[in-house]
This record gives structure tokens, C-alpha cells and sequence, in this order.
């Protein structure tokens, strides 16, 4: 078995599937995506539609077990559809209008807000804990993973220059784009920016193979 994190997809659909395709995964495989599966590319709904093809694929038993956690992108569009009233603006601003577009009559159908609904805030999976954004680097990881605070779980980045030796295992996270995967002791950051085509820095989609952590990244295909 192979336990493999994505980072975040953005919309970016092309893109994901292209790195699906490097990695092969079996049914005996396990994907942990660590969520911002929308906004600002040009396929959100191409990406839903796949994650959930991923998660029927992994209950029949034909594809790889998936864990999908949320983003703070995830969570911006869950709190427009229930009711927020400051939610939209907050949510175009950060790339829901890209979204919206990719959609044939520019509403999020019920089974993709289902699928939003369902994932979760975070994970611990063979000695690594996963979460979006990333946790409060003075609390020990167990104990955060006990008692979620989505406030950090989806937006921190307090941890990023932080001392973290509270942390009593390695925590994978997205959110923060990165030049290069962070591969630290106790961090381990894999956003590289599959979006953000338009700077060679970013515009790749990356996973890390766990625990020998080795990664795998893919251009920008859309």
C-alpha cells in the first residue's frame, strides 16, 4: 500500500488528472487530498465531478481509499449556500466567480455541495496528521485533533515560521503556496501553486508519497 497527500487542485482539472495518471494508484493505495478542490482555475466542477467519482470508485473497492478533507475555499462557498450574508463577497474575492462560471447555469448542484458537506477538517493516517491550512504550533497535534478549530484548520499559517516542537508528529498541510515542497521534520507543506500558471514558480500540482517522502509534481494543464 502507498499513502500519497495532494495538494491543493484549485479548479485546475487537466492538471489533476495528469498527476492522478503519474501516480497510478491501486485499490490498495490510499489519496488524503488536503482540500481548496475550487476557485480560480477553470474546471471547479470538473474537479468535484471527478473527487466524487474517486470516492464511488473507493467504496466499490475498484479504486484507491480517499480521504478528502476541506479547504478554506470549500468552506467560503458552504457558508454562502447557508445563508451567510457577508459569505458571497468574501467568496468572489478569493476566486468564487471562476467557480460559478464553470457551471452550465452557474449554480453549484446539490451533489457537489453534498460532497463539500462531507469532507472533513482533518486527519491522521499512519503517523501523519493532515489539514488544510495547518494547526497552532504550541499545542501538541493529538490534542488539536481531539478538539478541531476550523479558524486554524482552514486558514492558519502561524505555523510556517513558528517553533513547532510541540508537535509530536508530522503534519501535512496545504493552503500557503510554496515554491518547492517543505519536507521539514515535523512539516511537511505541499501547495505548489498548480493555479498560479501565469508564475514559474508555482504552476504545479504536487504529491508526497508517505513515509518515505518522496514527491511527484505536474505542470499547469488547465
Amino acid at each position: 500500500m502507498s499513502l500519497y497527500a495532494i495538494g491543493d487542485v484549485h479548479g485546475c482539472r487537466a492538471t489533476l488528472d495528469a498527476l492522478l495518471d503519474a501516480l497510478a494508484p491501486t485499490p490498495e493505495d490510499h489519496l488524503v487530498f488536503v482540500g481548496d478542490y475550487i476557485d480560480r482555475g477553470p474546471d471547479s466542477a470538473g474537479v468535484i465531478e471527478r473527487m466524487i467519482q474517486l470516492r464511488r470508485q473507493s467504496l466499490a473497492g475498484t479504486g484507491p481509499r480517499c480521504t478528502f478533507l476541506r479547504g478554506n475555499h470549500d468552506q467560503m462557498l458552504l457558508d454562502w449556500t447557508e445563508g451567510d450574508a457577508d459569505a458571497y463577497d468574501l467568496w468572489r474575492t478569493n476566486g468564487g466567480v471562476a467557480t460559478l462560471v464553470s457551471y452550465p447555469d452557474h449554480s453549484v448542484p446539490e451533489e457537489h455541495l453534498a460532497f463539500l458537506h462531507s469532507t472533513e477538517l482533518a486527519a491522521e493516517v499512519d503517523g501523519f496528521a493532515f489539514v488544510h491550512a495547518g494547526l497552532d504550533p504550541s499545542r501538541p497535534v493529538r490534542e488539536q485533533l481531539r478538539e478541531p478549530n476550523p479558524d486554524v484548520m482552514l486558514w492558519t499559517r502561524a505555523h510556517l515560521r513558528a517553533d513547532r516542537s510541540a508537535w509530536e508528529m508530522p503534519v501535512v498541510c496545504g493552503h500557503t503556496p510554496v515554491a518547492q515542497p517543505l519536507n521539514e521534520d515535523n512539516l511537511l507543506a505541499i501547495d505548489t501553486g498548480a493555479v498560479y500558471h501565469h508564475r514559474p514558480e508555482f504552476s504545479r500540482l504536487t504529491a508526497v508519497r508517505l513515509p518515505e517522502r518522496t514527491f511527484t509534481s505536474v505542470p499547469y494543464q488547465g
